[in-house]
């Protein structure tokens, strides 16, 4: 009898130990394993951070004379600009004339605007964007000049190959709102994509410019 307690005793022992070492093995298969998802799970991120669509803001701008606000040194169409990029961390390109035929008078600034206008006129324009095709999202910034864009952004739209690419059109104006420029716009980038347009009262933009900013947020956060 001794003999087969001390038997079952030993045998007791031996799958306890065994389950001890089972439990070890398991611990130790655990932990890299959790290793790898976490290391799996980084590298995906940063993929997809290397592969995001990267954006570029445009705008048209003018300072001087302007109305409800005098003479500024910064643009009404610039300043939502600005915020717009500070906001994204896109890129930007300010449409500069090549000749800058625009008055900084105001009245005569609204004339040579209707000229143009009139005209269809494609102003030229001073520089040029390089490598426009590794930007999928492009944010159009002009002022309304009388129920348009000013004829210098068809310039850009037309001197690029938009297809595929996203455009999100914003615009200052005194009274116009956005004037119907998506439509105007989607006529010239037939293969992009034209968002509604962000309209911002230009006064605004010099006299409440934090609240300008809070509308540009809510318009961004919309937007995505």
């Amino acid at each position: 009898m001794k003999r087969i307690i001390a038997i079952l005793t030993a045998l007791a022992l031996l799958l306890a130990l065994a389950g001890c070492s089972a439990n070890n093995s398991t611990k130790e298969t655990t932990a890299p394993a959790s290793a790898t998802t976490a290391q799996a799970e980084g590298t995906k991120a940063d993929t997809e951070k290397a592969s995001g669509s990267k954006a570029l803001v445009v705008y048209f701008s003018r300072t001087g004379e302007q109305y409800g606000v005098g003479v500024i040194e910064k643009g009404n169409t610039a300043i939502v600009a600005d915020m717009i990029v500070e906001q994204t961390g896109a890129d930007s390109f300010e449409i500069l004339p090549k000749t800058d035929n625009y008055p900084t008078t105001y009245k005569e600034l609204t004339d040579v605007a209707k000229d143009e206008q009139n005209q269809n006129a494609r102003p030229a324009i001073k520089d040029t964007v390089q490598n426009l095709e590794q930007y999928d999202t492009i944010y159009l910034g002009y002022p309304i000049w009388w129920g348009d864009l000013p004829m210098i952004c068809y310039t850009f739209l037309e001197s690029y190959d938009s297809s595929g690419k996203t455009i999100v059109p914003f615009c200052t104006h005194e009274g116009s709102g956005n004037a119907g420029t998506q439509s105007k716009i989607q006529s010239v980038v037939k293969n992009a994509t034209v968002k509604e347009v962000l309209a911002i009262t230009g006064t605004d933009t010099q006299k409440d410019p934090d609240s300008v900013k809070t509308t540009v947020t809510g318009w961004l956060n919309g937007s995505k």
